[in-house]
């Protein structure tokens, strides 16, 4: 099916009681990078590098200086529009079909797994982490700065779950040196575990996830992948949930990867 036929897709209702939760104190005042945070902009990381490219304003003023503090009652907008604070946290897990990228917009026309969401999503969400254009499977979306923060930091270390089909048999050769840790063209990768379910099939579980990780030591070892899957973070799974369709996690799962991910700092 083509990646534009996923973009009328609402997503399932979930009836499980889930994660939405009240904004930061609108009085409160707080660095600018946060404020487009939590406003749905943009990770803190990504919305620091939103304000050094002044594409901010505060007030009518474009800000540079990451130190600025606003609060809900100031006027802030990024390229122009107008951004202010989210009402509800929205955490929200997409089983993103291959052919769309991970971006809120994209400069080449292309669909966004963003894209899918906006029929359904009032609020301004973005994705924690990507996954390359080909590539299917979970990946959270969020208006919540502190909690795409934490999942994002390296020093996480959450577990995410890969399953690759490639075109020809994977040789234990692969399998053995991904464990033990193999460097292609200058960067090591190393899976925290990898098995073979079939011969053309291998579960993949990698903590850091550098880019294009999985695709890059296959074609070191010259074995085509046919597909590749993201089926886990942490206790999440999209166990059911067809490509395209979203919901929103279950306050258990969101509190689930927290803990996991402040455990290790």
């Amino acid at each position: 099916m083509p990646a534009s036929d996923f973009l009328k897709n609402k997503g399932p209702s979930v009836q499980k009681k889930t994660a939405e939760s009240s904004s930061v104190n609108e009085s409160e005042s707080m660095r600018i990078s946060v404020f487009l945070a939590h406003s749905g902009v943009a990770s803190r990381r990504t919305s620091e590098t939103f304000v050094t490219e002044g594409r901010v304003t505060v007030n009518g003023e474009v800000v540079t200086n990451l130190a600025t503090k606003v609060s809900a009652s100031d006027t802030v907008t990024f390229d122009g529009n107008p951004v202010t604070l989210e009402e509800k946290k929205r955490y929200i897990l997409l089983n993103k079909p291959d052919g769309v990228v991970c971006s809120l917009s994209d400069e080449k026309g292309r669909p966004t797994a963003a894209d899918i969401l906006k029929e359904s999503v009032r609020e301004r969400v973005y994705n924690v982490g990507r996954l390359d254009m080909y590539s299917k499977g979970l990946i959270l979306f969020t208006n919540d700065g502190d909690f795409a923060r934490l999942l994002s930091h390296p020093s996480s270390e959450l577990e995410k779950e890969y399953v690759v089909n490639a075109s020809q048999d994977i040789p234990d050769d692969l399998v053995e040196k991904f464990k033990k840790g193999v460097r292609v063209e200058g960067v090591f990768y190393k899976a925290k575990d990898c098995w073979k379910s079939d011969d053309r099939k291998l579960h993949v579980i990698l903590l850091e996830g550098k880019n294009r990780e999985i695709r890059n030591v296959f074609k070191f070892f010259e074995i085509p992948i046919r597909s590749l899957i993201r089926v886990r973070i942490g206790s999440v799974q999209i166990s059911g949930m067809a490509p395209g369709t979203f919901r929103d996690l279950t306050e258990k799962e969101v509190a689930d990867l927290k803990k996991a991910c402040a455990q290790k700092f």
